[in-house]
Parts: structure tokens; C-alpha cells; sequence
């Protein structure tokens, strides 16, 4: 449950940094794509 909210609450973060104008929001919003599927990988028991 607080994983679904965590998740959901950073993904609504990173879509309010997609609507901003500047190439920095692209940035971050790449490295928090980044960290979610890396930490999908260590929730499944996946190796990186």
C-alpha cells in the first residue's frame, strides 16, 4: 500500500515537470524513470 502510494505520488511529480518548458524537467523526469526501474528490479528480486 505505501509502495502504491509512493509510486503514484512520484509519477504525478514527474509528469508536473514534463508540462515545464525547460530542458531540466526532460532531465528529471528521465532520472526519475530511471529510479522507479531500478527499484522495480530490486522489488521483483531481480539482479541490476
Amino acid at each position: 500500500m505505501l509502495e502504491t502510494i509512493a509510486i503514484l505520488l512520484i509519477i504525478l511529480w514527474a509528469l508536473g515537470l514534463v508540462t515545464a518548458y525547460t530542458m531540466g524537467g526532460l532531465i528529471h523526469l528521465l532520472l526519475v524513470i530511471a529510479i522507479v526501474v531500478i527499484l522495480v528490479r530490486v522489488i521483483q528480486g531481480r539482479r541490476l
